[in-house]
């Protein structure tokens, strides 16, 4: 269940950080995708004490360029040599519904918290364990609430900003915001030393190989509209830049734009929606969660933007999305 009492949720997150830090150090643990939103979130809570330190397996492109650019710490994990400090006090996981969404293995018997704002889970926590699954657009904005109750002094320009970049990239730069998220921003903005034209200037900034552009013209080529049930899908693949090829999609007017992928034997599916769709009927989160069900693998989301990664051969994988999509009836017409 999704907790409403954010008040009660903080004092029990501080109270186990605290206790955590004090027995040893604290991985801050991203999702294995590596966007914003989650490495935003993690760099941002560093800050709040010594013995924290954010890491995690990847960095995409928009938050490699965040990181570098205001020498944000944040540590590499590797997938098969991860060498964990010898006394840990917790791990903090953040911005992923379920332990593969992590690409690691973690200790064994160290407490967990997880901060997440997808509307599944699938973690099995223990009586030590801690839950904050907040119904809000982004993690940064739980993170951001944390540091403004009780580490107000964390907030510097560097925080403010990985946190701003994760909120703006997960609404869809506020395509999908909601009034909580419009408030988190005025927060963030709050101050003289951040111009916010600038900065989203410097964070929409995103540089294109040639070959880049080529593998995202021709799964535009590539690229299939269909009526599953209600619904008008337009599906393709891709080998890189998935999600940015889903929004593209999405610009040509489809309701539902699904992008799919397999590489080193695992099949992922990205999709996106437009707000007109979500507010139609449409979670793609749970529909995810439902391909995870028939299928196997993991997936999971938000309703306008989700993903789901598993062994599955993506034709069928991606048979079983538009399946699910038209199970779904178009409330309000």
């Amino acid at each position: 269940m999704i907790s409403n009492d954010h008040s009660n949720d903080l004092a029990s997150f501080h109270d186990w950080l605290t206790e955590a830090c004090s027995n040893g150090a604290v991985p801050i643990i991203t999702g294995k995708n590596g966007d914003m939103d989650t490495i935003g979130s993690a760099v941002a809570l560093s800050s709040a004490h010594p013995n924290l330190m954010a890491c995690g397996l990847h960095l995409g492109r928009t938050a490699k360029r965040m990181v570098e650019t205001l020498q944000a710490p944040f540590r590499k994990l590797s997938e098969h040599q991860t060498v964990w400090p010898q006394t840990l006090g917790g791990i903090v996981i953040v911005d992923a519904a379920a332990p593969g969404q992590v690409g690691i293995s973690l200790p064994k018997d160290v407490p967990v918290c997880v901060l997440d704002h997808h509307s599944t889970c699938d973690w099995e926590l223990g009586n030590n364990d801690l839950l904050l699954q907040w119904d809000v657009r982004a993690t940064t904005q739980i993170v951001d609430s944390y540091l403004t109750k009780y580490s107000p002094q964390s907030r510097s320009l560097v925080v403010r900003k990985m946190l701003l970049a994760g909120l703006l990239t997960d609404t869809g730069r506020f395509r999908h915001a909601d009034i909580g998220a419009f408030q988190t921003a005025v927060d963030l903005l709050t101050g003289d030393d951040l111009d916010y034209a600038s900065f989203v200037e410097f964070v929409e900034t995103q540089t294109t190989t040639p070959s880049e552009r080529g593998s995202l013209l021709r799964g535009l080529e590539r690229a299939t509209s269909v009526e599953s049930g209600e619904w008008n899908i337009v599906y393709t693949h891709s080998g890189t830049l998935e999600g940015r090829l889903a929004s593209l999609l999405i610009g040509t007017g489809a309701e539902i734009a699904l992008v799919s992928r397999f590489r080193d034997g695992e099949t992922r599916l990205t999709a996106r929606a437009s707000r007109h769709t979500t507010l139609k009927g449409i979670h793609l989160g749970e529909l995810m969660a439902s391909v995870a069900e028939q299928i196997g693998g993991e997936g999971g989301g938000h309703d306008g933007a989700a993903g789901w990664s598993g062994k599955t051969d993506r034709i069928a994988a991606e048979s079983s999305f538009i399946t699910q999509v038209a199970l779904i009836k178009r409330s309000g017409e």
